[in-house]
């Protein structure tokens, strides 16, 4: 005849609930008659005081002279994570449960459970005898239970032993209808009852009890069947709970009309004892009994496949599972995250992570094989502000690997739930062109690079080894083969590659590497770093989180600050603790300034060309050899974003040729022609309502001029955004995106307005049907235009 909460929910939230199997109505009765007769033949034995045979404190002490103690562990409860903001967007536990004090439960619900579980609660000691017996009559007349025979107190310390319970046969004696077990309840209750007062005890009882439909606890029920709290009950909907608790599964709302009709009725039962016992006026129970159950049932889910924001959610669960800082074994980190009802604020920007879905979902589908990722961090602190994924996050039906969801956290490096990533491409020239800067170098300095490269001779690892490869020989991008004059600033903008080998020998790939390494680039699989002469060239396997805190470094003038996702977490108790960035000034503030400099130009000369955001802003485009990849990374001082493309199946053995993305048919895809888009979108919509903060300007004395023979004297930089004439930087013919970045897909359209001069504005050409555009070719004898629609005239 007592309630209890023997659910059992695993991490996330699923549940597999218990079935109560269905007993014949006699059986029924004669248990309820044998168990409390029984209990009270024993109870009989003790001293009576009063007329009514009650049970009073200073018998129970007589009798049982020190009742035993209750070993109460805390209750699980359910962790939730919120966005920066205090919105809440996932949640994790093993039973889902919110405790209350008594001044955030409503008195209407207090006195519906007294009601119709305890009606003597405030007059006994934990034992009713005259309850007992009324309860043993009124079900015997009625047929089946109607009335409890166990006080509220010894329902709580049955709860209580199943909370405990660390075996299969602990949660059997705890359910078990024996005099025995009956008596050892007693005892307990006799300690409850002694320990706290009786309001004590009622709302520790609401805040173990099982309600039905995965809800522990009164809150959580409220929540559950009413999308209310415990504090905004209403009469009928207290009884409703109220009448729940006796047989949860008998009456959960969840599983069907059938289980809704008998809550109806305990829900009357209910009404009317409360009338019956003076509690609520006869006509106001009336009423509330006239009325519908009026449910508003509200899913409950725990877990980051139910989170609006899953990728983000897998991020912080592992962080915290796997980070010591957050637990001595991995075991006490799951029992903190899954049951002791942390609040965990998280720097999740939802205006940004909006802008990186809408992004990514306007250019990848979810059934596509290549899948594009995302990750947003603000420079300065590390704070994580994004992380979205083309697929969505879950398994696929049949468990088959191919399909629009994914299991792994496509932004993140495995430790973080994520996969073995995509080679980074020439996003790591970035690495190569600060160590040149911090040694010396100047804007327009430079040397004539060959055809073709074999890297034979002068580079050495940070063991001192030396890691040549000769026979391995080395071409621009595209099979161009061509070579020719370029300085630290147009071989950046046009990602010559040949440049930046040779550049690389030049100041010391160890040196390259130990700056990368500097501002956190980490290889996504948690191996070493390859440090191999096509280290410049992006050989590594990165994620986007990784690479664009890589990034922001640079955005905070030499500032790298770790990766981070969570600003506090608040126990269960109001304990806070803060957790502030990591950071280490990694590159020179000079330094910085003068990198940022030099890839703004990539917007404006590069491989960017004609594709902004409205604002100063710096960046690198990323395509690797074959195909196999394509990133673009970029920053403003207030935030980095760094996009990844790539096939699930395998990068080299499906490259990112001739295929449909998105809808969109592409012969090559390149940094600029995908990866490039989504992040413009993404920035734009993600900074639209902040301000543009401006770079710090370089150092001109110390990186201004330089020279480069043959170099033209329009390619020399004086300001990134014009070329000495005021004219727009000519673009080159030698980038990584082919003859004059050609890049299928651009969406240039929404970032130009028609200019005054018609010749400026033919250099463009649109088709109505697409909004795709790359270049044409040099040496095409007879173009109309500079720019070409990709599917009216293919070429590649």
């Amino acid at each position: 005849m007592t309630s209890g909460s023997d659910g059992r929910r695993t991490p996330g939230g699923e549940s597999s609930p218990r079935r109560e199997r269905p007993v014949v109505v006699g059986i029924a009765v004669l248990g309820v008659a044998g168990v409390a007769g029984g209990l009270l033949v024993a109870a009989l034995a003790l001293p009576a005081v009063g007329g009514a045979g009650i049970l009073t404190r200073t018998a129970s002490h007589d009798f049982f002279e020190v009742p035993a103690m209750l070993r109460e562990a805390p209750l699980p409860e359910r962790s939730r994570l919120l966005d920066k903001d205090g919105r809440q967007f996932a949640q994790f536990y093993v039973q889902n449960r919110q405790s209350v004090d008594m001044d955030k439960i409503a008195p209407v619900m207090l006195k519906a459970i007294v009601a119709i579980e305890d009606a003597r609660f405030y007059d006994h000691a934990g034992l009713d005898i005259k309850g007992t017996l009324r309860a043993i009559i009124a079900n015997t007349r009625a047929g089946s239970i109607r009335q409890g025979g166990s006080s509220l107190t010894q329902q709580l310390v049955k709860n209580i032993l199943l909370q405990n319970a660390r075996s299969e046969s602990e949660r059997d004696f705890a359910r078990a209808p024996s005099i025995r077990r009956k008596l050892q309840e007693l005892r307990y209750a006799m300690g409850l009852e002694r320990k706290y007062t009786k309001d004590q005890i009622l709302v520790r009882y609401l805040n173990i009890a099982y309600f039905g439909g995965g809800a522990f606890g009164v809150q959580a029920a409220a929540q559950r069947f009413f999308g209310t709290s415990a504090a905004a009950l209403t009469l009928g909907q207290a009884a409703t709970l109220a009448g729940a608790v006796r047989t949860p599964y008998y009456t959960d709302p969840t599983l069907g009309e059938e289980h809704q009709n008998r809550l109806l009725e305990r829900r009357d039962l209910v009404l009317d004892r409360m009338a019956q016992l003076k509690m609520v006026p006869q006509v106001r129970a009336d009423a509330a009994k006239a009325a519908p159950l009026a449910l508003n049932l509200r899913p409950e889910p725990g877990g980051c496949s139910e989170s609006d924001h899953p990728f983000f959610c897998l991020y912080v669960q592992k962080e915290i599972v796997t980070n010591p800082a957050f637990g001595q074994t991995r075991s006490e980190r799951e029992r903190r995250l899954y049951r002791d009802g942390l609040v965990i604020r998280t720097t999740l920007d939802r205006t940004a992570q909006r802008a990186a879905d809408q992004a990514i979902a306007a250019h990848v589908h979810a059934k596509d094989n290549q899948v594009a990722a995302e990750a947003m961090v603000e420079p300065g602190t590390g704070r994580i502000r994004a992380l979205a994924a083309s697929k969505q996050y879950g398994v696929n039906p049949g468990d088959k690997n191919d399909g629009p969801r994914t299991t792994y956290n496509l932004p993140a490096d495995t430790a973080h739930g994520g996969g073995q990533g995509f080679q980074a491409g020439s996003t790591f020239k970035l690495f190569t062109l600060a160590t040149a800067l911090a040694k010396g170098w100047r804007f327009n300095q430079g040397f004539d690079t060959p055809g073709s490269f074999e890297p034979s001779s002068g580079y050495k690892d940070c063991s001192g080894s030396k890691v040549n490869s000769p026979g391995t020989v080395v071409h621009n991008a595209g099979g161009e083969g061509k070579g020719g004059p370029y300085s630290l600033s147009t071989g950046t903008w046009q990602s010559v590659n040949i440049f930046y080998m040779m550049l690389e020998r030049e100041v010391g790939l160890c040196d390259v590497v130990r700056t990368a390494r500097s501002v956190g680039i980490a290889r996504a699989d948690g191996l070493p770093l390859k440090e191999v002469p096509t280290f410049t060239l992006g050989v590594n396997e990165m994620d986007p989180v990784t690479v664009a805190t890589g990034f922001a470094a640079f955005g905070a003038r030499g500032r790298y600050c770790r990766p981070m996702a969570i600003l506090e977490i608040v126990e269960r108790h109001g304990r806070r603790t803060g957790i502030a960035p990591s950071c280490t000034q990694a590159v020179e503030e000079e330094v910085a300034d003068a990198v940022n400099h030099i890839l703004s130009g990539v917007f404006t000369k590069g491989t960017m060309k004609g594709q902004g955001i409205g604002r100063e802003a710096a960046g690198k485009t990323g395509t690797n050899n074959g195909y196999t990849s394509a990133w673009f990374a970029g920053y403003t001082p207030d935030l980095a974003a760094a996009v990844s493309l790539g096939d699930i199946r395998g990068a080299y053995k499906y490259p990112l040729t001739n295929v449909e993305i998105g809808g969109q048919y592409y012969g090559s895809v390149q940094g600029a022609s995908l990866p490039g888009p989504i992040w413009v979108r993404s920035m734009e919509e993600a900074l639209r309502h902040r301000p543009a903060t401006p770079f710090h300007a370089p150092d001109m004395n110390r990186f201004g001029g330089g020279s480069t023979p043959g170099l033209k004297p329009e390619d020399q930089l004086t300001d990134p955004l014009t070329a000495p004439d005021g004219r727009e930087g000519r673009r080159g013919d030698r980038d990584e995106e082919g003859a004059e970045g050609r890049g299928e897909g651009r969406r240039l359209r929404r970032h130009w307005n028609r200019p005054a001069d018609q010749r400026l504005w033919d250099r463009f050409w649109t088709s109505p049907e697409e909004d795709a555009w790359v270049p044409w070719p040099d040496d095409r004898p007879s173009r109309p235009h500079r720019y070409r629609h990709a599917r009216e005239h293919p070429w590649h």
